[in-house]
């Protein structure tokens, strides 16, 4: 792929949402392989499925030949970006950025290639953010931002409802300032990042241009919504991480695999490198063979995230469950200290409900069975008998299983 032109493989896919002097880009990238940085602030121990398109784009880039940049925002992560939040994030200390610099570098590589020709590189914005003086900072890059311009952020208008501090406007300078460093050291033209970083992309582009008067740009890709255009990725745990502690092989497979029809071909174009022809073939199927499209899409999903083997298990665990093929040993397990543990416990420990409130209401609503047995007494206690078999299985709904097994 290295001859091909990465915006014509962008455009293929529908993987740009909105670009920056986009004529003069694609007379750029015809004419020179560029530097391409993509900011990934290290707010939790692992990516989840929000960073998961960006980190697509980036590796189209390499295959085109260029030279992707993954800056961890180690020093931006201090502030923490204000972008579609109501509320100001958390501050993490030093020793929790470290550690989560060190996962995400881990996750990535699963992406980009770090050896070759156009080795991806890794940098961090601590090593010149942090040292800072602030003073000469902001009077030198400060006369280049107009606050009014700023507040007519879309970044910004949630935050603007509840008040946002001084602290949280800096962010957009501190990023816009990692463009101009790298483009200043590393030669990086381009930006690459979600839809919801517009403005603060648009920015870094801005700051290098009024400055440097030549080609600076960033491209942003959509957001993978579902059919009720609200954000894709969330779990009855809460986001969707690559990470399989987090998040396992079984439920990320899962997670696909259970997708809207109307969800198939945003989710095949997107988040796998099928060709587009087989991505338009398998996202027309007709009734239910559609579902054929679904299980594509979970395993080449769950093979780039975890590798062939976690793929092939979860596979296997979804057949053996809804199919009556493959591995039982391969579904969700958990190991109990004790038979005669009741209902209520065994909901929560297997994650199915937060509360025994809310446990209660499932099997008040008839969604919960052990052993194939829908379960009614709210205070129903689990025993011997229920793991004849070595194993007793507890199911929520149609779509969620556990095998509970006894230590």
């Amino acid at each position: 792929m290295d001859n091909t032109n990465i915006y014509d493989v962008l455009k293929e896919r529908d993987l740009i949402k909105q670009i920056t002097y986009e004529d003069e880009f694609k007379e750029t990238i015809q004419k020179e392989k560029v530097s391409v940085y993509l900011g990934i602030d290290p707010t939790a121990d692992s990516i989840h499925i929000g960073h998961f398109i960006p980190l697509m784009m980036m590796s189209y880039f390499q295959k085109c030949g260029h030279r992707p940049i993954i800056l961890i925002g180690g020093g931006t992560a201090f502030i923490g970006d204000p972008s579609g939040k109501t509320d100001m994030r958390k501050m993490l200390s030093k020793e929790d950025i470290s550690h989560n610099v060190d996962n995400i570098i881990k996750q990535v590589s699963k992406f980009i290639s770090f050896e070759g020709d156009n080795a991806a590189i890794i940098v961090n914005n601590g090593d010149w953010i942090l040292d800072l003086n602030y003073m000469d900072f902001i009077r030198t890059y400060g006369i280049y931002f107009n606050v009014n311009r700023m507040l007519d952020a879309e970044c910004f208008k949630q935050r603007m409802e509840k008040g946002l501090t001084f602290f949280e406007l800096n962010y957009m300078l501190m990023q816009s300032y990692d463009f101009l460093h790298l483009f200043e050291e590393k030669g990086c033209k381009v930006q690459i990042g979600g839809d919801d970083q517009w403005s603060n992309m648009l920015a870094g582009v801005d700051l290098i241009r009024k400055i440097h008067q030549n080609g600076s740009f960033c491209v942003t890709c959509p957001l993978l919504l579902n059919s009720e255009g609200k954000k894709m990725g969330k779990t009855v745990k809460g986001a969707l991480w690559l990470d399989a502690n987090k998040t396992s092989p079984y439920e990320f497979y899962q997670y696909w695999r259970n997708i809207q029809d109307s969800e198939v071909y945003d989710v095949l174009r997107m988040l796998t490198r099928l060709p587009m022809d087989e991505v338009k073939r398998l996202s027309n199927l007709p009734g239910e063979e559609i579902n054929e499209a679904k299980k594509i899409a979970a395993f080449e999903i769950t093979k780039l995230i975890h590798g062939d083997a976690e793929a092939i298990k979860a596979q296997e665990a979804a057949q053996a469950l809804f199919e009556g093929q493959g591995s039982i040993e391969n579904m969700p397990s958990i190991t109990l200290d004790d038979y005669n543990i009741s209902i209520l416990d065994a909901i929560i420990k297997c994650e199915m409900a937060p509360s025994k409130g809310q446990a209660r209401t499932l099997i008040t609503q008839g969604g919960i069975t052990l052993n194939d047995n829908k379960i009614t007494d709210v205070n129903y206690v689990l025993s011997e008998n229920d793991f004849l078999d070595g194993y007793a299985i507890l199911k929520k709904g149609k779509k969620v299983f556990f095998k509970l097994e006894k230590n």
